[in-house]
């Protein structure tokens, strides 16, 4: 089924953002008045676009992150110790320190309490579990090992958070650098070089065609800085109201799998968080195909979503799952001849699992080789810029003394 984004309004009056699957914008309008909200917003999640990078920043979820791993943890070791599911929820509900994931436990609970099972109310809580979280659930729930099911699903929840989070640390360190070394050279072109040509003026001295041409670049920054500010935010800014259009982000995407360093990264991290999501799902007995629907929406690219989303028609068909992945010729081939000989041994869970493994310790070597080049390439690129300025500003001076001497 597609995806809906929609937006309503609760019997407080607070405005609730979620997803939904549906046949329909019509159905999902039902739903939610079944609910007992007021329909405002029904669009497909292609057409609705994202939220923008500043936005989705500074979004907070009642349980999102670390929150959302121990509440699955916590979940799982009450059940597992045999408390009964509404008894559970209720001591969780003493735990959290935010009135919002208060609040969301309490409207898990008092749903269960109703008759509804828990990947129901999951499902009502209006986008803060997602499809793959709801889905593991339910099939714990038809499996009769909800507590075992959570556990996996909690494991889940902390692999990804810890590549999410190395990937993250990973590109803090060269943005502050890049950051610093325009900073730095705003400041040596804009401040210090305009004094040096405050001082030639005065001298009324004849300056070599590559000191004048440094010069006047000083006094160009000097004069235009917030241009050269500005640009960058704007650029900024137009990439990140870009990407929400999904041509666009297609295109990007597409061409950011053809570059030479980044491609490859890319391709290999996305292997890891698809094999990782179907490998989990997959052992909890969530059918190839649901899996598939599900892998498809958890992963960034979208060019290799649409892959997956091909491959799904064609497993459907009756086609075997590497097989399907290996058409698009995106996949890294590793990563299909592991999945092909998981499909012939009747293991492919465990060996869907095992390539995410290696592809997220590939991954995670790549970044580090990647972070080892790039920090002294851009220390030396700054000395070199840095020197060619001073040898441009100072040689006049050398020449002048000379010529008084």
């Amino acid at each position: 089924m597609p995806l809906y984004r929609y937006k309503a309004l609760n019997s407080r009056g607070e405005t609730l953002d979620g997803q939904m699957e549906a046949a329909t914008s019509g159905e999902v309008v039902v739903r939610l008045q079944e609910q007992g909200h007021i329909p405002v917003e029904a669009k497909l999640a292609s057409e609705a676009g994202g939220d923008s990078a500043w936005r989705t920043l500074f979004k907070s979820k009642p349980f999102a992150g670390a929150r959302l791993v121990q509440f699955t943890q916590q979940l799982a070791t009450l059940l597992a110790a045999g408390q009964p599911l509404d008894r559970a929820l209720t001591i969780l509900l003493e735990l959290p320190e935010d009135e919002r994931a208060r609040r969301t436990i309490s409207d898990i609970r008092d749903a269960v309490r109703g008759g509804s099972a828990l990947s129901t109310a999951l499902e009502r809580q209006h986008g803060t579990f997602g499809r793959l979280y709801v889905n593991m659930v339910r099939a714990g729930e038809a499996g009769g090992s909800l507590h075992e099911t959570l556990q996996r699903l909690a494991e889940y929840l902390e692999r990804s958070r810890a590549m999410q989070g190395r990937v993250i640390n990973a590109l803090i360190y060269p943005a502050i650098l890049l950051a610093m070394v325009g900073l730095s050279l705003l400041f040596l072109m804009g401040y210090v070089v305009p004094q040096f040509a405050t001082m030639y003026e005065s001298l009324d001295a004849e300056l070599p065609f590559f000191s004048r041409i440094v010069v006047g670049l000083g006094l160009f920054v000097h004069d235009w800085w917030w241009v050269l500010v500005a640009i960058p935010a704007l650029l900024l800014w137009w990439f990140d109201r870009k990407r929400r259009d999904p041509a666009f982000r297609a295109r990007f995407d597409e061409w950011l799998l053809r570059q030479r360093f980044a491609g490859p990264l890319v391709a290999r991290m996305e292997t890891a968080r698809l094999a990782r999501t179907l490998g989990t799902l997959l052992r909890n007995g969530v059918p190839l195909l649901t899996a598939l629907g599900i892998g498809r929406n958890v992963m960034g690219n979208q060019t290799l979503a649409a892959d997956v989303e091909a491959a799904a028609e064609e497993v459907k068909g009756g086609v075997g799952l590497s097989a399907a992945l290996g058409r698009g010729k995106r996949f890294p081939r590793l990563a299909l001849q592991m999945i092909q000989v998981g499909e012939e041994s009747g293991a492919l869970d465990s060996m869907l699992l095992k390539t995410a493994d290696t592809f997220e310790t590939e991954t995670g070597a790549a970044m580090d080789r990647m972070l080892a080049a790039l920090v002294p390439v851009v220390t030396m690129l700054l000395a070199g810029i840095v020197g060619v300025v001073i040898i441009a500003v100072l040689s006049p001076i050398y020449d002048l003394t000379n010529a008084i001497g």
